[in-house]
């Protein structure tokens, strides 16, 4: 577990960026998703980043960009999870996990109402995240690695929901 060695998590400042581009290339095996996260920040599309560190060596990173999530004329503050990244060898050890809880804590402080996934469907429930929720949402993304998880309970309450994500997300796919 990430308190077992040492783990520290905290906000991304510009230093850790070459850092996090190597954590990120390493952990998915190229460069596409270290581009995105370039691509969101030079956008403006980023809202938070946060980087787990063990003796001050970024080991692990999480980015958040913004979502226009609206019915009518209701908005949320919503944002999309994308991507999460643990270096390759310091995986299965729980920091993911950690930067997941921690994001979330931080995201729902700062007054975010709704927080997407396209991922592991075997991984990100035990944070909170279904895919039956995301169903109310109409999304370029569908199916069960679709998921979201209301950090405000109720918040979607049950109306459909368009969500339109960031650009940098269309070379994503």
């Amino acid at each position: 577990t990430p308190a077992q060695t040492n783990i520290a998590i905290r906000l991304r400042v510009s230093t850790d960026d070459a850092a996090i581009a190597a954590v990120v290339t390493a952990a998915f095996g190229g460069p596409d998703e270290a581009a995105l996260i370039t691509q969101l920040r030079t956008d403006g599309d980023m809202v938070a980043e946060f980087v787990a560190l063990d003796a001050r060596a970024v080991i692990g990173h999480i980015a958040f960009s913004r979502l226009n999530v609206q019915t009518g004329s209701e908005a949320l503050r919503a944002v999309a999870l994308a991507p999460v990244a643990v270096a390759p060898d310091r995986q299965r050890q729980g920091i993911g996990g950690a930067l997941i809880r921690h994001a979330h804590t931080c995201l729902r402080d700062e007054g975010e109402d709704l927080v997407v996934v396209l991922g592991h469907p075997a991984y990100y429930p035990q944070f909170g995240f279904s895919s039956l929720l995301a169903k109310l949402l109409d999304a370029p993304y569908s199916g069960e690695a679709f998921m979201a998880v209301e950090l405000k309970p109720g918040v979607l309450d049950a109306l459909k929901w368009r969500v339109a994500y960031p650009r940098a997300f269309a070379g994503a796919h």
